[in-house]
């Protein structure tokens, strides 16, 4: 039996949920429009995402980004419209998990076909340009470690230098007369002349070696600038990257000719043929005790020859023991690809991109909730209670028709069948009745 009428909660829900679906029927005028408007813009950044990883530029590239970018478009408008429909739709909890779970999986691909592109496209020029400024920071760590290592080496000549005035100073002394007793120059004195002789060369020749080590480092500075003003340049990108790609490879040559610069293996070879190769003259003193002085000073000479060559050898191993500088070379790169490397420096960018995609879900949750309300609304009311006056009316117009079809039918116009004769059955005769049968059978006679 149906309820008499509704409680006072239960109208108020009828009446709230009547009010939700004024609003969803006004929102449901333009929501399709909206979805379609954002459809076709990510459709538009994904065609200039798609144009930056195109080689080519003829007819057939163009037509190739407009087919995927529409694509894109279509994809995500019938995605999130199946959605906006079917989801608010289900009330099952299994239902709701598995559309969550396609939602999931398409939000995804949306992501991967599209939101990539599109943030390729808002900060495409920034990525590309934020990878040549990361570039140049990394050569010119490499340059100024090369020169510092060059400089390092450099460095020995002083060390080279302290050895050769030793032995020059050795040489005087033996001249002098003051090492093997001997004043003169004879074979003490030359084979310390020899050795400092050797020395003076290797000082020379790092000393030549200075200037091109100062040269090439200012050489290397310029190209660095050229390169620091390619990355904020005004202009197309491509065509930067071009020029800052050969200006990579020219300083690319100046680090490995830095390298080769580096006197330190030079150093610490010539130390050890320093007491290696040492030519003893012949001794020219006149007695055997000369003689004897003579060896016993060459033999002194040649321990401090040793250990001078020892120390020369360590320095230079030093040197050579330093870090080397890191090996970096330049690779040309796609805005797309410098947006997924760069990623955490263009936070903002990817979260545009990704909200114009995803937006719509965010209005699916949204009518999710809003049918959830209604329906909570409804509960428990019957249907009569819940019409509105409009439907009313309009039902009420409905059931005229139907009526008035009714009514219109060609069977409510045919004549009506004649009604069956009826046969008079004779009545057969009978005796004149006594007065007395005309008395009613409810009366009873008084006794």
């Amino acid at each position: 039996m149906a309820k008499p009428h509704l409680t006072r909660s239960e109208a108020r829900g009828v009446r709230h949920a009547r009010e939700l679906e004024g609003h969803l029927t006004w929102l449901d005028s333009f929501s399709g429009t909206a979805l379609g408007v954002l459809s076709v813009a990510s459709g538009i950044y994904t065609y200039l995402g798609v144009s930056s990883l195109l080689d080519q530029n003829g007819a057939m590239s163009v037509f190739a980004a407009i087919a995927y970018s529409v694509a894109v478009s279509v994809g995500i408008f019938v995605f999130w419209s199946y959605l906006m429909r079917l989801f608010p739709a289900v009330r099952t909890t299994r239902s709701r998990m598995g559309l969550l779970g396609a939602m999931g999986l398409g939000s995804l691909a949306i992501i991967a076909m599209s939101s990539w592109l599109n943030a390729a496209a808002l900060a495409g020029s920034a990525a590309v340009e934020q990878h040549l400024a990361e570039t140049v920071q990394d050569y010119q760590a490499s340059l100024e470690r090369a020169h510092e290592i060059a400089l390092s080496g450099q460095a020995l000549e002083r060390d080279v230098a302290r050895v050769r005035q030793s032995f020059e100073d050795l040489s005087e002394q033996e001249a002098a007369g003051s090492l093997s007793g001997l004043a003169g120059r004879g074979a003490v004195f030359r084979v310390l002349r020899q050795k400092s002789a050797e020395l003076s060369a290797l000082e020379t020749q790092i000393a030549a070696q200075t200037p091109l080590v100062e040269s090439a480092f200012t050489e290397g500075n310029t190209i660095l600038s050229r390169m620091r003003a390619l990355t904020v340049e005004q202009g197309p990108v491509e065509a930067r990257s071009v020029e800052f790609s050969e200006a990579a490879v020219r300083l690319q040559g100046l680090i490995t000719q830095l390298r080769q610069l580096s006197v330190a293996q030079l150093v610490e070879r010539a130390a050890q043929d320093l007491s290696a190769s040492v030519v003893l003259p012949e001794l020219d003193g006149r007695t055997d005790a000369n003689r004897a002085d003579q060896t016993s000073t060459i033999n002194s000479v040649l321990d401090v020859l040793a250990a001078r060559a020892t120390t020369l050898a360590q320095a230079a191993q030093a040197v050579g023991s330093l870090t080397p500088p890191a090996e970096v070379t330049y690779t040309p790169i796609s805005s797309a690809d410098a947006v997924i490397l760069y990623a955490r420096n263009f936070v903002p960018s990817w979260a545009g991109a990704i909200a114009i995609d995803l937006l719509p879900g965010v209005l699916v949750l949204i009518l999710a909730i809003t049918h959830g309300a209604i329906r909570e609304g409804r509960e428990g009311a019957a249907i009569e209670d819940t019409l509105t006056l409009a439907e009313l009316r309009a039902a009420v117009t409905a059931l005229r028709d139907v009526e008035g079809a009714l009514d219109e039918r060609p069977e409510a116009h045919l004549p009506e069948p004649p009604a069956p004769e009826t046969v008079a059955t004779p009545r057969p005769e009978t005796a004149p009745k006594d007065p007395k049968d005309n008395v009613s059978p409810l009366k009873s006679t008084p006794t």
